[in-house]
């Protein structure tokens, strides 16, 4: 098993970026190194020339593999979303009872990260630091609409679908599962956003997880 686990690999929209970065050594420490940077310098003071000071590489060498840096954002929460999916798929398979899978979908979903280590050259902590941080700036362009249309939010979709579905397999009369499912998703980010920055504007804290906020809203609406 722990072979098979091995060779899993997430699969992004080959129209992101220009070269597999998972093709190559170098591919692999842009990812791994901008994972870092970002997350210690934040998306808007991030560049190619800084990645490239840090990873002894020209800067024209990243060019090669990302057109920019917002692409290259959008590989980033790409590969989250499906890193996503693939534990939720993982954690989910074998359970038949319809409200147990969708409880364990949305604590896999909306759960503080911890690091994997299928995956040595990503930091998956610090990935999603930048997903709660900067993972609006992926979408909230003048470019959405063409980009959603040639596939770059492909993964997100899919895996607020598996949601949707499961939402609608514990009721089916339930009028607003799409809503629910994209509420969960991007509500996780917020609560975990507000925990860090606003704490008073949320009940998370260290005693109550997003979690089981997301739970107990969910388990209230379909029951209700």
């Amino acid at each position: 098993m722990n072979e098979l686990l091995k060779n899993i690999r997430i699969t992004i929209n080959e129209g992101i970026y220009l070269k597999d970065p998972e093709s190559s050594k170098l591919g692999k420490r842009i990812i791994e190194d901008g994972i870092l940077l970002i997350d210690e310098l934040g998306f808007d003071n991030f560049t190619f020339k800084k990645l490239g000071d840090r990873i002894q590489s020209n800067e024209s060498s990243i060019y090669r593999y990302f057109e920019n840096k917002h692409k290259f954002l959008v590989y980033l929460t790409s590969w989250y979303w499906g890193w996503k999916e693939y534990q939720l798929v993982f954690a989910t398979i074998n359970i038949s009872n319809t409200s147990e899978k969708l409880i364990k979908a949305i604590e896999i979903l909306t759960r503080e990260v911890e690091q994997d280590q299928l995956f040595s050259h990503i930091n998956e902590v610090a990935l999603s630091k930048i997903v709660i941080n900067e993972y609006s700036k992926s979408y909230l362009t003048k470019e959405v609409d063409n980009e959603n249309k040639e596939g770059y939010f492909v993964i997100y979709k899919r895996l607020s679908s598996r949601l949707k579905a499961m939402i609608i397999d514990v009721n089916p009369n339930y009028p607003y599962p799409a809503s629910l499912a994209s509420t969960i998703l991007a509500g996780s980010l917020h609560q975990h956003f507000l925990i860090d920055h606003f704490t008073s504007l949320t009940d998370c804290n260290a005693s109550t997880s997003p979690s089981q906020y997301f739970i107990h809203l969910t388990s209230t609406l379909l029951n209700s």
